[in-house]
């Protein structure tokens, strides 16, 4: 049957290999690409949207730098734009899926399961935050169906310069590779792994909110990354640490998945490896 989904945030990196796996199967998809070609905080404009079956929010402000430099642009855009899309799923009937982000800060254990405290350290985490509390509220109050996904580190080709991979994967070339930390270690899954986990939660039929860790359940250091990358690439760059450590850095994390692999069937496809392999060849083309 014909679904009608709403993708906020379709023309980022998630937003964009998701609307393509969209559009391969037999779905109405409605984009809404960025804030700049439609203002998600401004609910009358919202509510001229289209009626739909399934809302996929992936649209945020996420660069934590700047989340401390200009926190309340940050919140209200992040907040506001999750609570309009809520009233519309609200008055919709469908269901709704939140893209969220690591909220668990520095681990008491590892691996992290969903029961594991929240602890945000940057306004970003605080706002994600705050936009799951409006699902699991949403669900109490008017019984809307939502799920939440906590991605860990999502990677693959066509990634923003600034994230970690492609800072490597850039300086492979030079005779040096030049980087901040060697020490944190994250756990890493491929964007389609991540994709793949996001239409799971389109068919699954669950009552209330649920939440859901997105990961691997393996994690690797910035140094083994690097590793793995010059022995793909046959690089002969040096490596170099300044061996500074980031505001608020967590040491490591790994994901528990036990519980979307049950509820949802999902489990990681894609190992490092050949995820690696597939974002350098990629970014060499």
């Amino acid at each position: 049957m014909m679904k009608r989904i709403l993708v906020s945030g379709s023309s980022g990196f998630i937003g964009k290999n998701l609307c393509q796996a969209l559009s391969r199967g037999n779905n109405q998809v409605i984009e809404i690409p960025s804030s700049s070609e439609f203002d998600l905080c401004d609910n009358t404009k919202v509510e001229k949207l289209p009626e739909v079956d399934v809302i996929i929010h992936l649209a945020a402000k996420s660069y934590i730098p700047e989340s401390f430099s200009n926190p309340r642009f940050f919140y209200q855009n992040n907040v506001v734009s999750t609570l309009n899309l809520l009233e519309k799923s609200r008055k919709d009937k469908a269901k709704f899926i939140l893209l969220s982000t690591y909220v668990y800060g520095n681990p008491q254990y590892l691996p992290l399961d969903e029961n594991h405290p929240r602890n945000p350290l940057n306004p970003y985490t605080q706002s994600k935050v705050m936009c799951e509390d409006l699902c699991q509220a949403y669900a109490r109050d008017f019984g809307l169906n939502s799920i939440i996904l906590r991605p860990f580190n999502v990677y693959g080709p066509g990634q923003l310069s600034s994230f970690l991979l492609p800072s490597i994967i850039s300086q492979l070339n030079k005779e040096e590779i030049f980087l901040q930390d060697s020490r944190p270690k994250r756990d890493y899954v491929f964007i389609d792994d991540l994709v793949e986990a996001i239409l799971q939660s389109i068919e699954v039929e669950k009552e209330g909110c649920n939440v859901y860790n997105v990961g691997s359940g393996s994690s690797y250091s910035v140094s083994e990354i690097v590793d793995m990358l010059v022995q793909i690439s046959k690089s002969t760059a040096n490596m170099r640490f300044a061996n500074v450590e980031r505001k608020g850095e967590v040491l490591n994390t790994i994901a528990d998945i036990k519980k979307i692999n049950s509820d949802l069937g999902w489990s990681p496809l894609v190992d490092l490896q050949e995820g690696l392999m597939r974002t350098y060849n990629s970014a060499k083309k």
